[in-house]
């Protein structure tokens, strides 16, 4: 009978002491300058000076995710991407501003100098990154890469 008590405050004790247990607020980055809530950008394209290299700037598709739009605008010299940038991704909430704040920057440096939109997803953001892909391949695509 003594163990049995025994083993019930123990279990109360235990469940009153998780219950009552307080998170601190997960700290929120600041997400990349890049940000724009409008996806609506113009595609330019230029011939630079003196070569016969064209510089393209296209903007994909916005590509609906679980969490929100994502949005990515490229920049194309000699057929390889030489920037990508994503202008619109899920930041409304805290928590996808803090992983969109590490999954864009990732996504966009990983962009640069490919040809397809077969990049690695990041751990943590998949729904961004596939998202992100999406809307890469839709930019290559008006590219004509």
């Amino acid at each position: 009978m003594r163990r049995v008590a025994l083993a019930l405050f123990g279990t109360i004790a235990g469940l009153v002491g998780l219950l009552s247990f307080k998170t601190h607020p997960a700290s929120v980055a600041s997400p990349p300058a890049a940000v724009s809530t409008t996806g609506s950008g113009t595609d330019s394209s230029s011939t630079s000076s003196g070569s016969a290299s064209t510089t393209k700037t296209v903007t994909g598709s916005a590509v609906d995710t679980q969490y929100g739009p994502v949005q990515v605008r490229i920049t194309v010299r000699n057929g390889k991407v030489v920037s990508a940038t994503a202008i619109e991704y899920p930041v409304n909430d805290p928590r996808d501003a803090q992983i969109n704040a590490y999954a864009i920057p990732v996504l966009e440096k990983e962009s640069a100098g490919v040809t397809s939109a077969e990049l690695d997803t990041v751990s943590g953001a998949t729904f961004t990154s596939e998202g992100y892909l999406q809307s890469l391949q839709s930019a290559l695509d008006k590219a004509g890469v």
